[in-house]
């Protein structure tokens, strides 16, 4: 009997724990946030709560309620997002601004460059608007970027470009709740840049970005900088090994294309100068140094021809060495540049001076000839070692006293100014010996002073080519 007593009241206990853990139908689950939420209001109610310490508690934002869908809230799937904003209205504003991170290279060969940049735009889009109580933005990466309306920009004249994706699409996307957008990207682009290299390596150029809707003429859509030349934004940390950055602007103007319509293009110019010091050292300086090498030669002796001859050699070849280092890494232009006057002039100089010894050597064989003729055609003068010396008998051959002054000379002069004389006077009987010794002194006063051309050559050669450089970097600099 107590058995079943004792049975019957585990029975109504076990009902009864039963019937308190069933809620009544209709009762919804409560998150663990909301739970936590009023179980910690409750104790700040108690007497644990210090007072004079008021509670302020953030009002909720469903955009930011996890268990809302973000596709959900923009009403992505109640519109047409391959249609333009405001479409059959006036053209929707498309406000840009760029964020130049780096320029990379700078080609001459291939006349472009390579520069990274962020870049942004904004524009509204009634469609995208959603509810927010206060006024937060919603941010998303590329996978939402497919699925809405984005501008279709492209850069002019670009060679190669890309989004970059490392370790994810560099694509951000902010939607306000009101409809604003902001669409940014981190993209590279490689752009013709039309070089004029007359000056070179003198010069400094001009380049340019061109941005530009594809698709939407300017009836569609307005493109524009957003804040004016403060659009453009560069790091200060930007540099060059070849080149000064001397300024960054931007401009705006229209682009017409036949068979499409009138286009907004967006431009982004930036001048560069090039350094000189590079090229001073590489091009000017050993072409300058070759030129004064060349005119060691004025000063070694004539005869010296194993001298003379390999140094004009071993010059020109220097020079047309630098220029074909030159021209190897620059475009092939059909024009002249500034470094190609300087090394060409300098090459001129360094040919005239080995023109110069050839010169010298030809009028001295000559006139070695012109020597041994009037020797021969002298007999009076064989075998005379020392014409000071020399004595002859006027009873025998009829010759006079000598007369310095009289008599003609001819010879090479030696190094120092020593020169060889011949000191002879006539006084024939025979008219036919003296019409000959006449005709031998017409020989004689034909002499060419073939040391005095090197004379010459040590002045008028740097002396011109001072000039040439006092010209040249006047123009240039």
């Amino acid at each position: 009997m107590q058995a079943e007593t004792v049975l019957m009241l585990f029975c109504v206990w076990m009902a009864g724990s039963a019937a308190k853990m069933v809620q009544p139908r209709g009762h919804k689950l409560e998150p663990y946030k909301q739970t936590r939420s009023r179980r910690d209001t409750r104790m700040e109610g108690g007497g644990s709560q210090k007072t004079g310490s008021p509670i302020y508690k953030r009002s909720p934002d469903l955009t930011k309620n996890p268990m809302t869908k973000s596709e959900q809230l923009l009403r992505i799937d109640d519109h047409d997002f391959t249609m333009r904003p405001a479409f059959g209205g006036p053209p929707i504003p498309v406000g840009v601004d760029v964020q130049v991170e780096s320029i990379d290279t700078i080609s001459e060969v291939d006349m472009d460059f390579t520069m990274t940049l962020y870049l942004r735009h904004y524009w509204k889009d009634e469609r995208l608007s959603f509810p927010s109580t206060n006024n937060q933005s919603m941010t998303f990466d590329s996978r939402l970027v497919k699925k809405i309306w984005v501008p279709d920009m492209f850069f002019v004249h670009s060679k190669r470009s890309f989004i970059h994706d490392t370790t994810t699409d560099n694509v951000m996307l902010r939607v306000y709740p009101d409809g604003n957008v902001l669409y940014s990207l981190r993209v590279t682009v490689t752009a013709m840049c039309n070089m004029d290299l007359s000056r070179f390596p003198l010069d400094t150029q001009t380049c340019s970005l061109e941005i530009e809707s594809y698709a939407y003429t300017d009836d569609d859509l307005m493109l524009y900088w957003k804040k004016g030349n403060e659009s453009l934004n560069t790091d200060d940390r930007i540099s060059l090994s070849q080149f000064l950055i001397q300024k960054f602007h931007t401009t705006t103007k229209l682009a017409f294309y036949s068979s499409t319509g009138w286009y907004n293009r967006l431009y982004i110019h930036f001048t560069l100068r090039r350094h000189i010091f590079f090229f001073l050292l590489q091009t000017y300086f050993p072409a300058t140094l070759m030129v004064m090498l060349s005119w060691v030669s004025f000063w070694i002796d004539r005869r010296a021809v194993p001298a003379r001859v390999p140094l004009g050699i071993t010059t020109v070849l220097t020079m047309s060495t630098i220029i074909t280092g030159v021209n190897a890494s620059m475009p092939r232009v059909s024009y002249i540049k500034a470094v190609d006057i300087y090394l060409w002039v300098s090459f001129v100089f360094v040919f005239l001076s080995v023109i110069e010894y050839a010169a010298v050597n030809y009028l001295s064989t000559v006139q070695e000839r012109k020597e041994r003729k009037l020797r021969e055609r002298l007999p009076c003068t064989c075998g005379i070692g020392n014409p000071d010396e020399m004595m002859i008998d006027p009873q025998i051959t009829g010759y006079g006293s000598m007369d310095v002054n009289t008599t003609g000379n001819y010879g090479i002069p030696e190094n120092g100014g020593r020169q060889e004389r011949i000191l002879a006077q006539v006084a024939l009987n025979d008219p036919q010996i003296t019409g000959e010794v006449k005709a031998s002194r017409s020989y004689v006063n034909i002499w060419i002073d073939t040391h005095a051309i090197d004379k010459y050559s040590r002045v008028v050669f740097p002396g011109a080519y001072i000039l040439f450089n006092i010209i040249y970097w006047s123009i240039y600099s």
